[in-house]
């Protein structure tokens, strides 16, 4: 049972993410970040709410919306916008901009840009701690997209077939890039329909709910380190923003986007504190905390040194450079 001081904590990492989103945002139209953005406001709940039924030496895997994961597993604001923005102390030191973010010293290995690819690697992660005996376990987080992707289906069923300590967590947000997930998909429910396909029990859960995403994960997770193999979990959210910066959305019925935009995951968590009887002093205290830190972060990311040439083939290969291949 998540309590009111824990809920707080959650809250205030949720909020510290949309803060950084938007200034992402920001900074992408100010010319300040090069390329593209996958901007995951509206999916806090699903990145925070896993993470805390998590053990820090878990493995997270993500896809290209990752920035809400990458925070939620301990990369900073301040990493983050400095990686967007192409800078020396960005978390990939300028190598993997906006759809790369990866800090593997807290276990996030990655987000990863091509749909569903992510996924054989998350069970490749499972069966080395499962090996290893560790009581790890890989989570792959991936959107409703991916499950029509080949990679998904071949992850799900190895993962089944070796009894992998391992989570699959859907982000569906309805939306396939700009296309509806419903009129391509032959089921309801696009990751938890396919789940019995695989021996596998799909749950679907309200992804805008932080502790219901908690809970729904921790009991997947146990499941995992007691040797009970994979779960599939199906978290239903809702993106604030378009599928990238290029994207205005507006395929998207403005009554849905209204009745999404009321279930803001934020906002849920608020009203969950306030009847914990968390007094809203408590709430303001912490959203000015987050201006703040969020500030700082753009203020820190923009006064940033550009990254080195000279380090270009450092971080690349798995001795740390490319020496042996000349």
């Amino acid at each position: 049972m998540i309590g009111a001081e824990e809920l707080l904590r959650l809250y205030e990492r949720m909020a510290l993410i949309r803060g950084t989103e938007k200034a992402a945002h920001d900074l992408f139209m100010a010319g300040l970040v090069k390329g593209t953005t996958h901007l995951a406001a509206g999916h806090e709940a699903v990145a925070v709410g896993a993470s805390a039924a998590l053990r820090d030496d878990d493995y997270v895997f993500a896809t290209y919306r990752g920035h809400h994961h990458a925070m939620a597993r301990g990369a900073t604001a301040e990493e983050c916008l400095a990686e967007l923005m192409s800078k020396a102390t960005g978390v990939c030191k300028a190598k993997g901009g906006s759809m790369h973010l990866t800090k593997a010293s807290t276990g996030m290995l990655g987000s990863y840009a091509i749909v569903g690819a992510h996924l054989p690697m998350a069970a490749g992660a499972a069966w080395s701690a499962k090996l290893r005996g560790t009581g790890q376990i890989a989570v792959a987080f991936f959107g409703d997209g991916a499950t029509n992707i080949g990679a998904f289906h071949e992850a799900l069923n190895l993962a089944a077939v070796w009894s992998l300590p391992a989570v699959f967590v859907c982000e569906n947000n309805f939306y396939m890039e700009y296309t509806p997930i419903g009129k391509v998909t032959a089921v309801p429910n696009p990751a938890a329909d396919r789940a019995s396909a695989y021996g596998l029990t799909g749950e679907v859960v309200d992804g805008n709910d932080v502790v219901a995403v908690a809970e729904a994960v921790g009991r997947a997770a146990a499941r995992a380190r007691d040797g009970a193999g994979p779960s599939l979990i199906e978290a239903r959210t809702y993106r604030h923003y378009g599928h990238s910066r290029a994207d205005p959305a507006k395929y998207r019925p403005a009554e849905e986007v209204e009745r999404w935009l009321e279930r803001d995951p934020l906002n849920l968590a608020r009203a969950r504190l306030e009847a914990l009887g968390v007094p809203d002093a408590a709430l303001r205290e912490v959203d000015e905390r987050v201006r703040a830190d969020v500030d700082a972060a753009v203020a820190a990311a923009k006064a940033a040194p550009g990254p080195d040439p000279a380090e270009a083939f450092t971080d690349v290969w798995a001795d740390g450079g490319a020496a042996w291949r000349t």
